[in-house]
Protein backbone atom coordinates (compact mmCIF):
# COMPACT_ATOMS: atom_id res chain seq x y z
CA UNK A 1 0.00 0.00 0.00
CA UNK A 2 1.26 3.46 -0.91
CA UNK A 3 0.35 6.75 0.76
CA UNK A 4 -0.06 9.88 -1.37
CA UNK A 5 -1.47 13.39 -1.26
CA UNK A 6 -1.82 16.33 -3.64
CA UNK A 7 0.61 19.25 -3.37
CA UNK A 8 -1.49 21.90 -5.09
CA UNK A 9 -2.91 24.83 -3.14
CA UNK A 10 -6.20 24.99 -5.01
CA UNK A 11 -8.57 22.98 -7.20
CA UNK A 12 -11.11 23.81 -9.90
CA UNK A 13 -14.79 23.40 -9.08
CA UNK A 14 -16.32 20.73 -11.38
CA UNK A 15 -19.56 22.79 -11.68
CA UNK A 16 -18.47 26.34 -12.39
CA UNK A 17 -14.76 25.85 -13.06
CA UNK A 18 -13.59 28.55 -10.62
CA UNK A 19 -10.48 27.87 -8.59
CA UNK A 20 -11.05 27.32 -4.88
CA UNK A 21 -8.35 27.43 -2.22
CA UNK A 22 -10.35 27.14 0.98
CA UNK A 23 -10.14 23.63 2.41
CA UNK A 24 -13.37 22.40 4.00
CA UNK A 25 -12.06 19.02 5.18
CA UNK A 26 -10.02 15.93 4.36
CA UNK A 27 -10.67 12.20 4.02
CA UNK A 28 -8.74 9.11 2.92
CA UNK A 29 -9.59 7.44 -0.39
CA UNK A 30 -8.24 4.01 -1.32
CA UNK A 31 -7.57 3.33 -5.01
CA UNK A 32 -6.46 0.08 -6.61
CA UNK A 33 -3.71 0.50 -9.19
CA UNK A 34 -1.86 -1.76 -11.61
CA UNK A 35 0.33 -4.44 -10.04
CA UNK A 36 4.06 -4.11 -9.47
CA UNK A 37 5.98 -7.34 -9.88
CA UNK A 38 2.76 -9.33 -9.67
CA UNK A 39 1.83 -7.72 -6.35
CA UNK A 40 -1.38 -5.74 -6.13
CA UNK A 41 -1.04 -2.04 -5.35
CA UNK A 42 -3.43 0.07 -3.28
CA UNK A 43 -2.92 3.83 -3.13
CA UNK A 44 -4.02 5.44 0.15
CA UNK A 45 -4.78 8.92 -1.16
CA UNK A 46 -5.50 11.84 1.16
CA UNK A 47 -8.18 13.88 -0.59
CA UNK A 48 -9.20 17.42 0.32
CA UNK A 49 -12.70 18.82 0.08
CA UNK A 50 -12.76 22.47 -0.99
CA UNK A 51 -15.46 25.06 -0.47
CA UNK A 52 -16.55 26.78 -3.69
CA UNK A 53 -16.34 30.59 -3.32
CA UNK A 54 -18.63 31.35 -6.27
CA UNK A 55 -22.02 32.45 -4.84
CA UNK A 56 -23.82 31.52 -8.06
CA UNK A 57 -22.53 27.93 -8.03
CA UNK A 58 -24.88 25.26 -6.73
CA UNK A 59 -21.99 23.22 -5.32
CA UNK A 60 -21.12 24.23 -1.78
CA UNK A 61 -18.19 21.85 -1.42
CA UNK A 62 -16.44 19.48 -3.82
CA UNK A 63 -13.67 16.88 -3.64
CA UNK A 64 -10.49 17.39 -5.61
CA UNK A 65 -9.64 15.02 -8.48
CA UNK A 66 -6.09 14.12 -9.54
CA UNK A 67 -5.85 13.94 -13.36
CA UNK A 68 -4.62 10.53 -14.45
CA UNK A 69 -5.14 9.02 -11.01
CA UNK A 70 -8.73 9.50 -9.87
CA UNK A 71 -12.18 9.77 -11.35
CA UNK A 72 -15.47 10.44 -9.50
CA UNK A 73 -16.87 7.53 -7.48
CA UNK A 74 -14.27 5.06 -8.82
CA UNK A 75 -12.27 2.65 -6.68
CA UNK A 76 -9.78 1.99 -9.49
CA UNK A 77 -7.26 4.17 -11.25
CA UNK A 78 -7.89 4.91 -14.96
CA UNK A 79 -4.82 2.87 -15.90
CA UNK A 80 -6.18 -0.18 -14.08
CA UNK A 81 -9.60 0.31 -15.70
CA UNK A 82 -7.89 0.30 -19.10
CA UNK A 83 -6.36 -3.08 -18.25
CA UNK A 84 -9.77 -4.39 -17.18
CA UNK A 85 -11.22 -3.25 -20.50
CA UNK A 86 -8.48 -4.98 -22.47
CA UNK A 87 -8.84 -8.23 -20.50
CA UNK A 88 -12.63 -8.17 -20.79
CA UNK A 89 -12.51 -7.63 -24.56
CA UNK A 90 -9.99 -10.40 -25.05
CA UNK A 91 -11.27 -13.07 -22.65
CA UNK A 92 -14.70 -11.95 -21.39
CA UNK A 93 -15.75 -12.95 -17.86
CA UNK A 94 -14.49 -16.18 -16.31
CA UNK A 95 -11.26 -16.51 -18.27
CA UNK A 96 -10.54 -12.80 -17.77
CA UNK A 97 -11.06 -13.11 -14.01
CA UNK A 98 -8.60 -16.02 -13.86
CA UNK A 99 -5.97 -14.07 -15.82
CA UNK A 100 -6.39 -10.92 -13.74
CA UNK A 101 -5.83 -12.94 -10.56
CA UNK A 102 -2.54 -14.24 -11.96
CA UNK A 103 -1.49 -10.67 -12.84
CA UNK A 104 -2.11 -9.44 -9.30
CA UNK A 105 -5.18 -7.34 -10.20
CA UNK A 106 -7.91 -9.76 -9.16
CA UNK A 107 -11.36 -8.66 -10.25
CA UNK A 108 -14.81 -10.23 -10.49
CA UNK A 109 -16.02 -11.56 -13.83
CA UNK A 110 -19.15 -9.45 -13.41
CA UNK A 111 -17.02 -6.31 -13.19
CA UNK A 112 -15.23 -7.21 -16.41
CA UNK A 113 -18.51 -7.76 -18.25
CA UNK A 114 -19.92 -4.46 -16.91
CA UNK A 115 -16.81 -2.66 -18.15
CA UNK A 116 -17.18 -4.13 -21.63
CA UNK A 117 -20.88 -3.29 -21.81
CA UNK A 118 -20.18 0.26 -20.60
CA UNK A 119 -17.73 1.04 -23.40
CA UNK A 120 -18.93 4.18 -25.21
CA UNK A 121 -20.50 4.12 -28.64
CA UNK A 122 -18.26 5.88 -31.14
CA UNK A 123 -20.09 5.42 -34.41
CA UNK A 124 -19.73 7.96 -37.15
CA UNK A 125 -22.74 9.72 -38.61
CA UNK A 126 -21.64 8.63 -42.09
CA UNK A 127 -20.89 5.16 -43.34
CA UNK A 128 -17.54 3.98 -44.75
CA UNK A 129 -16.86 4.47 -48.44
CA UNK A 130 -16.31 0.73 -48.98
CA UNK A 131 -18.55 -1.48 -46.88
CA UNK A 132 -18.37 -5.27 -46.52
CA UNK A 133 -21.47 -7.27 -45.53
CA UNK A 134 -21.80 -10.91 -44.53
CA UNK A 135 -23.87 -13.06 -42.21
CA UNK A 136 -22.77 -15.16 -39.23
CA UNK A 137 -24.53 -17.79 -37.17
CA UNK A 138 -25.77 -17.01 -33.69
CA UNK A 139 -27.36 -20.45 -33.63
CA UNK A 140 -26.38 -22.40 -36.71
CA UNK A 141 -29.32 -23.32 -38.85
CA UNK A 142 -31.76 -21.20 -36.82
CA UNK A 143 -30.60 -17.66 -35.91
CA UNK A 144 -28.22 -15.50 -37.93
CA UNK A 145 -26.83 -11.98 -37.68
CA UNK A 146 -25.07 -9.52 -39.96
CA UNK A 147 -21.61 -8.01 -39.61
CA UNK A 148 -20.67 -4.75 -41.36
CA UNK A 149 -16.98 -4.08 -42.04
CA UNK A 150 -15.15 -0.94 -43.12
CA UNK A 151 -13.07 -2.41 -45.93
CA UNK A 152 -10.62 0.51 -45.85
CA UNK A 153 -9.60 0.07 -42.21
CA UNK A 154 -10.68 -3.63 -42.07
CA UNK A 155 -12.51 -3.00 -38.80
CA UNK A 156 -16.11 -3.90 -37.90
CA UNK A 157 -18.49 -0.95 -37.65
CA UNK A 158 -21.72 -2.67 -36.61
CA UNK A 159 -23.35 -5.98 -35.73
CA UNK A 160 -27.04 -6.54 -36.48
CA UNK A 161 -29.11 -9.32 -34.88
CA UNK A 162 -30.76 -10.31 -38.20
CA UNK A 163 -29.70 -11.07 -41.75
CA UNK A 164 -32.81 -9.78 -43.50
CA UNK A 165 -32.92 -6.80 -45.83
CA UNK A 166 -34.81 -4.48 -43.44
CA UNK A 167 -32.21 -3.86 -40.67
CA UNK A 168 -29.35 -3.55 -43.18
CA UNK A 169 -31.29 -1.09 -45.34
CA UNK A 170 -32.22 0.96 -42.25
CA UNK A 171 -28.56 1.15 -41.20
CA UNK A 172 -27.51 2.25 -44.68
CA UNK A 173 -30.14 4.98 -44.69
CA UNK A 174 -28.95 6.20 -41.28
CA UNK A 175 -25.29 6.21 -42.41
CA UNK A 176 -25.09 7.78 -45.87
CA UNK A 177 -21.87 7.97 -47.85
CA UNK A 178 -21.37 4.30 -48.77
CA UNK A 179 -20.06 4.13 -52.33
CA UNK A 180 -19.14 0.43 -52.71
CA UNK A 181 -20.80 -2.57 -51.05
CA UNK A 182 -18.94 -5.90 -51.07
CA UNK A 183 -21.30 -8.81 -50.42
CA UNK A 184 -21.93 -12.44 -51.15
CA UNK A 185 -24.64 -13.49 -53.57
CA UNK A 186 -27.44 -13.51 -51.01
CA UNK A 187 -30.57 -11.85 -52.32
CA UNK A 188 -31.39 -10.19 -48.97
CA UNK A 189 -28.21 -8.09 -48.97
CA UNK A 190 -28.69 -7.16 -52.62
CA UNK A 191 -32.18 -5.91 -51.80
CA UNK A 192 -30.89 -4.04 -48.73
CA UNK A 193 -28.23 -2.29 -50.80
CA UNK A 194 -30.81 -1.34 -53.42
CA UNK A 195 -33.12 0.16 -50.78
CA UNK A 196 -30.60 1.73 -48.41
CA UNK A 197 -27.87 2.87 -50.81
CA UNK A 198 -29.27 2.90 -54.36
CA UNK A 199 -26.30 4.86 -55.70
CA UNK A 200 -23.70 2.48 -54.26
CA UNK A 201 -21.91 0.01 -56.51
CA UNK A 202 -22.58 -3.60 -55.48
CA UNK A 203 -19.64 -6.01 -55.83
CA UNK A 204 -20.10 -9.78 -55.64
CA UNK A 205 -17.28 -11.50 -53.80
CA UNK A 206 -14.97 -13.57 -55.99
CA UNK A 207 -14.47 -16.29 -53.38
CA UNK A 208 -18.20 -17.01 -53.28
CA UNK A 209 -18.32 -17.08 -57.07
CA UNK A 210 -15.49 -19.60 -57.20
CA UNK A 211 -17.03 -21.66 -54.41
CA UNK A 212 -20.35 -21.81 -56.27
CA UNK A 213 -18.54 -22.88 -59.43
CA UNK A 214 -16.69 -25.62 -57.52
CA UNK A 215 -20.02 -26.97 -56.25
CA UNK A 216 -21.30 -27.17 -59.82
CA UNK A 217 -18.07 -28.87 -60.92
CA UNK A 218 -18.42 -31.47 -58.15
CA UNK A 219 -21.95 -32.30 -59.27
CA UNK A 220 -20.76 -32.77 -62.87
CA UNK A 221 -17.87 -35.00 -61.79
CA UNK A 222 -20.25 -37.07 -59.66
CA UNK A 223 -22.49 -37.69 -62.67
CA UNK A 224 -19.46 -38.94 -64.63
CA UNK A 225 -17.98 -41.00 -61.82
CA UNK A 226 -17.56 -43.94 -64.19
CA UNK A 227 -15.07 -41.97 -66.27
CA UNK A 228 -12.76 -41.71 -63.27
CA UNK A 229 -11.97 -45.43 -63.49
CA UNK A 230 -9.14 -46.39 -65.80
CA UNK A 231 -10.22 -48.88 -68.51
CA UNK A 232 -9.48 -52.51 -67.79
CA UNK A 233 -7.36 -54.21 -70.45
CA UNK A 234 -7.93 -57.82 -71.46
CA UNK A 235 -10.96 -60.05 -72.03
CA UNK A 236 -12.67 -59.09 -68.77
CA UNK A 237 -13.23 -55.48 -69.83
CA UNK A 238 -16.39 -55.97 -71.93
CA UNK A 239 -18.12 -58.04 -69.23
CA UNK A 240 -17.27 -55.45 -66.58
CA UNK A 241 -18.52 -52.57 -68.66
CA UNK A 242 -21.70 -54.44 -69.57
CA UNK A 243 -22.35 -55.15 -65.90
CA UNK A 244 -21.85 -51.50 -64.95
CA UNK A 245 -24.13 -50.32 -67.75
CA UNK A 246 -26.79 -52.83 -66.76
CA UNK A 247 -26.66 -51.79 -63.09
CA UNK A 248 -26.76 -48.13 -64.11
CA UNK A 249 -30.12 -48.56 -65.86
CA UNK A 250 -31.77 -51.23 -63.70
CA UNK A 251 -30.97 -50.08 -60.21
CA UNK A 252 -33.87 -48.71 -58.10
CA UNK A 253 -32.33 -45.24 -58.18
CA UNK A 254 -32.09 -45.28 -61.99
CA UNK A 255 -35.67 -46.53 -62.40
CA UNK A 256 -36.98 -43.82 -60.08
CA UNK A 257 -34.99 -41.14 -61.93
CA UNK A 258 -36.32 -42.26 -65.33
CA UNK A 259 -39.89 -42.28 -64.06
CA UNK A 260 -39.62 -38.83 -62.49
CA UNK A 261 -38.05 -37.41 -65.66
CA UNK A 262 -40.95 -38.82 -67.70
CA UNK A 263 -43.57 -37.33 -65.36
CA UNK A 264 -42.05 -33.84 -65.44
CA UNK A 265 -41.64 -33.72 -69.23
CA UNK A 266 -45.14 -35.05 -69.85
CA UNK A 267 -46.52 -32.16 -67.82
CA UNK A 268 -44.25 -29.73 -69.65
CA UNK A 269 -45.55 -31.00 -72.99
CA UNK A 270 -49.09 -30.34 -71.75
CA UNK A 271 -48.14 -26.69 -71.18
CA UNK A 272 -47.82 -26.75 -67.42
CA UNK A 273 -45.46 -24.26 -65.78
CA UNK A 274 -42.76 -25.24 -63.31
CA UNK A 275 -44.80 -23.78 -60.47
CA UNK A 276 -47.85 -25.87 -61.39
CA UNK A 277 -45.68 -28.99 -61.69
CA UNK A 278 -44.20 -28.29 -58.26
CA UNK A 279 -47.65 -27.96 -56.69
CA UNK A 280 -49.03 -31.05 -58.42
CA UNK A 281 -46.11 -33.36 -57.59
CA UNK A 282 -45.34 -31.83 -54.20
CA UNK A 283 -41.62 -31.52 -54.96
CA UNK A 284 -39.12 -28.81 -54.20
CA UNK A 285 -38.76 -26.10 -56.85
CA UNK A 286 -35.08 -26.91 -57.39
CA UNK A 287 -35.87 -30.59 -57.97
CA UNK A 288 -38.50 -29.78 -60.59
CA UNK A 289 -36.15 -27.39 -62.38
CA UNK A 290 -33.34 -29.98 -62.37
CA UNK A 291 -35.55 -32.58 -64.06
CA UNK A 292 -36.91 -29.99 -66.49
CA UNK A 293 -33.43 -28.84 -67.55
CA UNK A 294 -32.31 -32.41 -68.36
CA UNK A 295 -33.11 -33.51 -71.93
CA UNK A 296 -32.83 -37.20 -70.99
CA UNK A 297 -32.48 -39.18 -67.75
CA UNK A 298 -28.85 -40.06 -68.47
CA UNK A 299 -27.89 -36.45 -67.77
CA UNK A 300 -29.23 -36.89 -64.24
CA UNK A 301 -27.56 -40.26 -63.66
CA UNK A 302 -24.43 -39.88 -65.75
CA UNK A 303 -24.76 -43.50 -66.88
CA UNK A 304 -22.64 -44.70 -63.95
CA UNK A 305 -23.18 -46.70 -60.78
CA UNK A 306 -23.01 -45.30 -57.31
CA UNK A 307 -19.87 -45.78 -55.21
CA UNK A 308 -19.56 -49.22 -53.62
CA UNK A 309 -18.51 -50.13 -50.10
CA UNK A 310 -16.01 -52.48 -51.79
CA UNK A 311 -14.13 -49.77 -53.68
CA UNK A 312 -11.40 -49.34 -51.06
CA UNK A 313 -10.88 -53.11 -50.81
CA UNK A 314 -10.92 -54.06 -54.50
CA UNK A 315 -7.10 -54.11 -54.86
CA UNK A 316 -6.91 -56.75 -52.12
CA UNK A 317 -9.78 -58.76 -53.66
CA UNK A 318 -8.04 -58.71 -57.05
CA UNK A 319 -4.78 -59.79 -55.47
CA UNK A 320 -6.40 -62.77 -53.69
CA UNK A 321 -8.35 -63.78 -56.86
CA UNK A 322 -5.20 -63.78 -58.97
CA UNK A 323 -3.50 -65.84 -56.23
CA UNK A 324 -6.11 -68.59 -56.70
CA UNK A 325 -8.48 -67.77 -53.80
CA UNK A 326 -11.84 -67.69 -55.62
CA UNK A 327 -14.24 -68.34 -52.73
CA UNK A 328 -16.10 -65.10 -51.97
CA UNK A 329 -16.80 -66.22 -48.40
CA UNK A 330 -13.11 -66.79 -47.69
CA UNK A 331 -12.14 -63.43 -49.21
CA UNK A 332 -14.86 -61.68 -47.21
CA UNK A 333 -13.59 -63.23 -43.98
CA UNK A 334 -10.12 -61.85 -44.74
CA UNK A 335 -11.59 -58.43 -45.52
CA UNK A 336 -13.18 -58.32 -42.08
CA UNK A 337 -9.73 -57.87 -40.55
CA UNK A 338 -9.17 -54.89 -42.86
CA UNK A 339 -12.34 -53.12 -41.76
CA UNK A 340 -14.84 -54.40 -44.35
CA UNK A 341 -18.35 -54.47 -42.85
CA UNK A 342 -20.63 -55.52 -45.75
CA UNK A 343 -21.69 -59.05 -46.75
CA UNK A 344 -20.05 -61.55 -49.08
CA UNK A 345 -22.78 -60.87 -51.63
CA UNK A 346 -21.05 -57.66 -52.71
CA UNK A 347 -17.78 -59.54 -53.22
CA UNK A 348 -19.55 -62.29 -55.14
CA UNK A 349 -21.22 -59.80 -57.49
CA UNK A 350 -17.89 -58.12 -58.18
CA UNK A 351 -16.23 -61.44 -59.04
CA UNK A 352 -19.14 -62.82 -61.12
CA UNK A 353 -18.00 -61.50 -64.56
CA UNK A 354 -14.47 -62.88 -64.06
CA UNK A 355 -15.71 -66.21 -62.70
CA UNK A 356 -17.54 -66.96 -65.96
CA UNK A 357 -14.38 -66.36 -67.99
CA UNK A 358 -12.08 -68.06 -65.46
CA UNK A 359 -9.54 -65.33 -66.10
CA UNK A 360 -7.27 -63.31 -63.89
CA UNK A 361 -8.28 -59.77 -63.06
CA UNK A 362 -5.82 -57.19 -64.33
CA UNK A 363 -4.57 -54.97 -61.53
CA UNK A 364 -5.80 -51.41 -61.91
CA UNK A 365 -5.14 -48.41 -59.69
CA UNK A 366 -7.83 -47.32 -57.28
CA UNK A 367 -9.94 -44.67 -59.04
CA UNK A 368 -9.85 -41.17 -57.56
CA UNK A 369 -12.78 -40.00 -55.53
CA UNK A 370 -15.15 -37.33 -56.80
CA UNK A 371 -13.61 -34.87 -54.37
CA UNK A 372 -10.10 -35.64 -55.65
CA UNK A 373 -11.10 -35.17 -59.28
CA UNK A 374 -12.93 -31.95 -58.42
CA UNK A 375 -9.79 -30.65 -56.74
CA UNK A 376 -7.68 -31.48 -59.79
CA UNK A 377 -10.07 -29.56 -62.03
CA UNK A 378 -10.31 -26.48 -59.81
CA UNK A 379 -6.71 -26.16 -58.60
CA UNK A 380 -3.90 -24.38 -60.41
CA UNK A 381 -2.02 -26.84 -62.67
CA UNK A 382 1.26 -25.91 -60.99
CA UNK A 383 -0.16 -27.16 -57.69
CA UNK A 384 -0.69 -30.69 -59.05
CA UNK A 385 1.93 -33.41 -58.86
CA UNK A 386 3.12 -35.19 -62.00
CA UNK A 387 1.00 -38.23 -61.17
CA UNK A 388 -2.12 -36.12 -60.58
CA UNK A 389 -1.60 -34.30 -63.87
CA UNK A 390 -1.22 -37.60 -65.70
CA UNK A 391 -4.36 -39.10 -64.15
CA UNK A 392 -6.36 -35.95 -64.86
CA UNK A 393 -5.19 -36.03 -68.48
CA UNK A 394 -6.45 -39.62 -68.78
CA UNK A 395 -9.84 -38.72 -67.28
CA UNK A 396 -10.30 -35.81 -69.69
CA UNK A 397 -9.35 -38.06 -72.61
CA UNK A 398 -12.02 -40.61 -71.61
CA UNK A 399 -14.82 -38.09 -70.94
CA UNK A 400 -15.55 -35.30 -73.47
CA UNK A 401 -17.95 -33.54 -71.06
CA UNK A 402 -15.32 -33.31 -68.32
CA UNK A 403 -12.86 -32.09 -70.94
CA UNK A 404 -15.26 -29.28 -71.87
CA UNK A 405 -15.81 -28.60 -68.16
CA UNK A 406 -12.06 -28.31 -67.57
CA UNK A 407 -11.74 -25.68 -70.29
CA UNK A 408 -14.63 -23.64 -68.89
CA UNK A 409 -13.20 -23.78 -65.36
CA UNK A 410 -9.79 -22.65 -66.63
CA UNK A 411 -11.33 -19.75 -68.55
CA UNK A 412 -13.31 -18.62 -65.50
CA UNK A 413 -10.22 -18.81 -63.29
CA UNK A 414 -8.23 -16.66 -65.72
CA UNK A 415 -11.08 -14.18 -65.92
CA UNK A 416 -11.22 -13.98 -62.11
CA UNK A 417 -7.45 -13.65 -61.59
CA UNK A 418 -6.90 -11.14 -64.40
CA UNK A 419 -10.09 -9.17 -63.53
CA UNK A 420 -11.46 -9.56 -67.06
CA UNK A 421 -15.11 -9.03 -66.20
CA UNK A 422 -15.88 -7.94 -69.75
CA UNK A 423 -15.47 -11.58 -70.84
CA UNK A 424 -18.30 -12.82 -68.60
CA UNK A 425 -21.03 -12.78 -71.26
CA UNK A 426 -18.87 -14.75 -73.68
CA UNK A 427 -18.16 -17.33 -70.96
CA UNK A 428 -21.87 -17.74 -70.22
CA UNK A 429 -22.48 -18.33 -73.93
CA UNK A 430 -19.80 -21.04 -73.98
CA UNK A 431 -21.49 -22.79 -71.04
CA UNK A 432 -24.82 -22.83 -72.86
CA UNK A 433 -23.20 -24.20 -76.01
CA UNK A 434 -21.46 -26.96 -74.00
CA UNK A 435 -24.87 -27.98 -72.54
CA UNK A 436 -23.50 -28.96 -69.15
CA UNK A 437 -26.67 -29.26 -67.01
CA UNK A 438 -24.95 -28.64 -63.67
CA UNK A 439 -23.48 -25.31 -64.84
CA UNK A 440 -26.79 -23.97 -66.13
CA UNK A 441 -28.14 -23.05 -62.63
CA UNK A 442 -24.80 -21.36 -61.88
CA UNK A 443 -25.01 -19.19 -65.01
CA UNK A 444 -28.68 -18.49 -64.28
CA UNK A 445 -27.71 -17.04 -60.90
CA UNK A 446 -24.97 -14.95 -62.53
CA UNK A 447 -27.46 -13.48 -65.00
CA UNK A 448 -29.82 -12.53 -62.16
CA UNK A 449 -26.98 -10.71 -60.36
CA UNK A 450 -25.10 -9.72 -63.51
CA UNK A 451 -24.03 -6.19 -62.54
CA UNK A 452 -22.59 -7.20 -59.17
CA UNK A 453 -20.81 -10.26 -60.60
CA UNK A 454 -19.29 -8.20 -63.42
CA UNK A 455 -18.07 -5.64 -60.87
CA UNK A 456 -16.61 -8.42 -58.73
CA UNK A 457 -14.68 -9.77 -61.72
CA UNK A 458 -13.50 -6.29 -62.72
CA UNK A 459 -12.76 -4.31 -59.54
CA UNK A 460 -10.08 -5.17 -56.96
CA UNK A 461 -12.54 -5.19 -54.03
CA UNK A 462 -13.00 -8.46 -52.18
CA UNK A 463 -14.74 -9.70 -49.02
CA UNK A 464 -11.69 -11.45 -47.60
CA UNK A 465 -11.56 -9.17 -44.55
CA UNK A 466 -15.24 -9.86 -43.87
CA UNK A 467 -14.69 -13.63 -43.89
CA UNK A 468 -11.82 -13.18 -41.45
CA UNK A 469 -14.07 -11.32 -39.02
CA UNK A 470 -16.74 -14.01 -39.36
CA UNK A 471 -14.18 -16.60 -38.27
CA UNK A 472 -13.21 -14.41 -35.31
CA UNK A 473 -16.87 -14.06 -34.33
CA UNK A 474 -17.04 -17.86 -34.16
CA UNK A 475 -14.14 -17.85 -31.69
CA UNK A 476 -15.68 -15.09 -29.56
CA UNK A 477 -19.05 -16.83 -29.58
CA UNK A 478 -17.51 -20.08 -28.30
CA UNK A 479 -15.98 -18.19 -25.38
CA UNK A 480 -19.35 -16.82 -24.29
CA UNK A 481 -21.78 -19.44 -25.63
CA UNK A 482 -24.85 -19.67 -23.43
CA UNK A 483 -23.57 -17.11 -20.91
CA UNK A 484 -23.99 -13.76 -22.63
CA UNK A 485 -26.34 -11.85 -24.88
CA UNK A 486 -26.00 -10.15 -28.23
CA UNK A 487 -25.01 -6.78 -26.75
CA UNK A 488 -21.84 -8.20 -25.20
CA UNK A 489 -20.88 -10.01 -28.41
CA UNK A 490 -21.42 -6.80 -30.35
CA UNK A 491 -19.11 -4.78 -28.08
CA UNK A 492 -16.38 -7.43 -28.21
CA UNK A 493 -16.52 -7.64 -31.99
CA UNK A 494 -16.51 -3.87 -32.57
CA UNK A 495 -13.74 -3.10 -30.06
CA UNK A 496 -11.52 -6.18 -30.33
CA UNK A 497 -9.54 -5.08 -33.39
CA UNK A 498 -9.26 -1.44 -32.47
CA UNK A 499 -6.02 -0.05 -31.12
CA UNK A 500 -5.62 -0.46 -27.40
CA UNK A 501 -6.95 2.27 -25.21
CA UNK A 502 -4.43 5.05 -24.96
CA UNK A 503 -2.50 4.75 -21.70
CA UNK A 504 -3.21 7.48 -19.20
CA UNK A 505 -0.05 9.25 -18.21
CA UNK A 506 0.58 10.17 -14.63
CA UNK A 507 2.28 13.41 -15.53
CA UNK A 508 0.42 16.64 -14.76
CA UNK A 509 1.17 20.35 -14.30
CA UNK A 510 3.58 21.14 -11.49
CA UNK A 511 1.01 22.34 -8.93
CA UNK A 512 -0.81 18.99 -9.13
CA UNK A 513 2.18 16.65 -8.85
CA UNK A 514 1.42 13.75 -6.54
CA UNK A 515 3.98 12.87 -3.93
CA UNK A 516 3.90 9.17 -3.09
CA UNK A 517 5.06 8.19 0.35
CA UNK A 518 5.24 4.56 1.53
CA UNK A 519 2.95 3.87 4.45
CA UNK A 520 5.20 2.52 7.18
CA UNK A 521 2.26 1.08 9.08
CA UNK A 522 1.06 -1.15 6.22
CA UNK A 523 3.18 -3.56 4.19
CA UNK A 524 2.38 -4.31 0.55
CA UNK A 525 0.14 -7.34 0.36
CA UNK A 526 -0.96 -9.52 -2.53
CA UNK A 527 -4.65 -9.01 -3.30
Amino acid sequence: MLGARARSNSAACPNCGDAAGRVHGRYVRKLRDVAIGGVGVVIRLTVRRFRCQNPACRAVTFAEQIPGLTSPHSRFTPLLLDEFDAIGLALAGRAGARLSAKLGIAVSRHTLLRRVRALPESQSATGPQVLGIDDFALRKGHVYGTVLIDMTTRRPVELLPERTAGPVAAWLLAHPGVEVICRDRAGAYAEAARLGAPDALQVADRWHLWNNLCEAVEKTVARHRGCLREPVAGPAAPATLDLAATEATTSPLAIRTIERHRMVHELLDEGATLTKIQRKLGWDAKTVRRYADADNPSQLMGGVTRPSVLDDFKPYVIERWNAGITDAVVITAELRDLGYEATDRTVRRFLAPYRKQAAKIPAVPVPPTVRDATGWLTRHPEGLSADEQQRLKGILARCPELDDLSGLVTDFAKMMVNLDGHLLNAWITEVRIAELPDLIPFTRGIVQDHAAVTAGLTLPFSSGAVEGHVNRIKMLKRQMYGRAKFDLLRKRVIYARRSRTRPITRSAPEPLLVSAEPDSAVRPTRL
